[in-house]
């Protein structure tokens, strides 16, 4: 296992790595079902209780399993394609072919990120060629120890090639993007700027994945029904906690929609309380004094700028709820700090939103409404509307895309006798 993640201290290594793949992946063809079977193992291995703490172990797991995948492949590479073969449409067929190496560059705040982007890779017969940050490398080895365990025959391994380096080592950038025939980049808007100048090849094809943020929202409805507020709040709080709120799925804001004669004061009891649970359950076990910084100083900005403004949180720094009203997307604290602000329609706050918001999720009584909101929601640029307590769901589109398809090659082939 120590060869799946190198430390790479040379362009030499990074291009002898790359003519490795490109020879396994040129000699070799493997379908998805293959992929999947091996990725079903690799999912029962990580159900384990010593990796429960792993932020977004649960989707890995859920994203790595047959069920999951068949049908995401089945709908983006055609009917025929779970074992390789040609589709019919009309007059000619179709085939994804892998690109050759896939290069991957990761943002450095999600665990199971690089893991996630390279079974993209994987999926479509590719090589997958994984900057890992140094922040992850201990954690990403101790995944891929157990996709060892469920690929003995090594059939996937051998098309992986894991390099940790710094990021400031831009030769280093440079070589990997100069070997790779497609790449999934992820990340900040200055580590996205950066790896798109590299000097990838004019044919590579690259799917770039940037920064963002998410909000929720529930109508008068659903958030005041007796009955279903404490699943509701345990949802927000389950997609609050996921990667610390610092993915790009991760709600900041929620918008309640007012209801007449009907005051949020139980809704905002039952939702501390879920985040009080939450909070048990995964408690922070660190927090940079710069986080904690940021927390404070939100928290004492959000009292003394409007009377109306309330706040609920512990003592530490482990949480915060900021209520208050208006349909303006306030400026993200992070930290596992949500904005809950409560508007007379929720129509006017979606109507705020722009191509910066990726996700909404939603907690609707009103099918109707919602139906209306969605497309609403779609106009002004969000690309996922999931329900609450399903942001975070790995499942494409995800910003708009397919997730396996832009790393593979659709041959279409009309036959020379028609």
């Amino acid at each position: 296992m120590a060869g799946l993640i190198q430390a790479v201290d040379s362009p030499a290594e990074i291009s002898d790595a790359a003519a490795d793949l490109r020879q396994v992946t040129s000699g070799e063809q493997i379908s998805p079902n293959e992929v999947m079977t091996v990725f079903d193992s690799w999912a029962k291995c990580l159900d384990a209780r010593e990796l429960d703490e792993i932020p977004g172990i649960v989707f890995l797991r859920m994203w790595l399993r047959r069920g999951t995948l068949e049908p995401i492949i089945t709908r983006e590479l055609g009917s025929n394609s779970l074992d390789g073969g040609w589709t019919e449409y009309g007059r000619a067929r179709c085939k994804a072919f892998p690109l050759g190496v896939v290069g991957h560059w990761p943002a450095g705040n999600v665990e199971i990120q690089p893991i996630l982007s390279m079974t993209c890779a994987l999926l479509g017969g590719n090589g997958a060629m994984v900057r890992i940050p140094r922040s992850l490398v201990d954690l990403t080895r101790v995944l891929m120890e157990r996709l060892a365990q469920s690929d003995l025959s090594e059939r996937l391994t051998r098309r992986i090639f894991m390099a940790a380096f710094d990021h400031g080592r831009r030769d280093l950038h440079e070589a990997m993007a100069r070997v790779v025939d497609g790449a999934m980049i992820w990340g900040g808007q200055e580590a996205v700027l950066q790896v798109r100048s590299l000097p990838f090849p004019h044919w590579a094809r690259l799917a770039v994945f940037g920064p963002r943020i998410s909000v929720a929202a529930m109508d008068a409805g659903a958030w005041s029904n007796p009955d279903e507020q404490k699943t509701w709040c345990l949802r927000m709080a389950r997609d609050l906690w996921q990667f610390d709120q610092q993915a790009c799925s991760s709600p900041q804001v929620l918008y309640l929609e007012k209801k007449a004669g009907q005051s949020t004061a139980q809704f905002m009891s039952n939702l501390q309380h879920a985040f009080e649970t939450e909070n048990q359950a995964h408690p922070r076990r660190t927090i940079p004094a710069a986080l904690t910084s940021t927390i404070s100083r939100a928290r004492a900005s959000w009292l003394l700028s409007d009377a109306s403004h309330k706040a609920v949180f512990p003592m530490g720094p482990d949480w915060t709820l900021l209520l208050g009203s208006g349909s303006d997307l306030p400026e993200p604290v992070q930290g596992k700090t949500l904005t809950v602000l409560e508007v007379d329609d929720l129509m006017d706050a979606v109507s705020k939103l722009d191509g910066n918001v990726q996700t909404l999720g939603l907690g609707m009584a009103d099918g109707e409404k919602e139906k209306e909101l969605a497309s609403l929601a779609g106009q002004r640029g969000v690309d996922r509307i999931v329900k609450l307590g399903r942001m975070h769901a790995f499942v494409p589109p995800w910003d708009g895309v397919d997730l396996i398809r832009p790393m593979v090659r659709m041959v279409r082939h009309v036959c020379s006798a028609d």
